[in-house]
Order: C-alpha cells, then sequence, then structure tokens
C-alpha cells in the first residue's frame, strides 16, 4: 500500500525520473517560467522550492547542494544572485501553475509554472 509515500513516480525509475525533474529545475530556473504536463509541473515543485530556500541562505554547504542538483554554472549563478534575493521575506510558495488546457495529441493537461 503507499499510504503517505510522497513520491511521485511519474511512470519512470528513480534515474531517468531524477534526471528529468534536475532538467525541468534547470529550465525553471533559466527561463522564469516552462509549459510542461501536471504531474510534472506538481513533482517539480519539490525539487525548486528547497533550492530557492537554500540559495537564500547563500551559505558555503547550501551551495554545493545547489550544484549537486543543477547541471549548470549559469542556473546556479542566476538562483543565488537574481531568484533568491526576491523571496527574502517569503517563507515558501515560491511557484505558481497555472491551467492552460489540455493537449491535442493525448489529453494530457498542460500547465505554466512560474515563478511568483
Amino acid at each position: 500500500m503507499r499510504h503517505q509515500k510522497k513520491n511521485i513516480k511519474l511512470g519512470r525509475t528513480k534515474a531517468p525520473r531524477k534526471a528529468l525533474l534536475r532538467s525541468l529545475a534547470e529550465s525553471l530556473i533559466l527561463h522564469d517560467a516552462i509549459v510542461t504536463t501536471k504531474a510534472k509541473a506538481k513533482a517539480l515543485r519539490t525539487v525548486v522550492e528547497p533550492l530557492v530556500t537554500k540559495a537564500k541562505r547563500n551559505r558555503p554547504v547550501d551551495k554545493e547542494i545547489i550544484n549537486s542538483v543543477l547541471y549548470t554554472g549559469k542556473a546556479v549563478k542566476k538562483l543565488v544572485e537574481t531568484i533568491a534575493p526576491k523571496y527574502k521575506d517569503r517563507q515558501g510558495g515560491y511557484t505558481r501553475i497555472t491551467k492552460l488546457g489540455t493537449r491535442p495529441n493525448d489529453g494530457a493537461e498542460k500547465v505554466k509554472i512560474e515563478f511568483v
């Protein structure tokens, strides 16, 4: 039974799921908003929001953790220098999910996830 199992699997095993979420997180940070499916956007929040919280603290150990999740230094730099200072007084909830309708070929719900 899956009682209180919070991991969203997205039909993938662990390594491909982790790579997908890292890639989506990097795209969200670099472009400030992306269009994806509802399930992926909800899973992405669990990756991005802790990263923003760590970037707000701006400690060396937090930067190492952020570096281990994101692929490029460009994304790390933007997160620490541009995005995190905007949320200095905010306690959480850094992202917003907006519904866009369904995809025509498979009917999946499309959403736009962006920083507030």
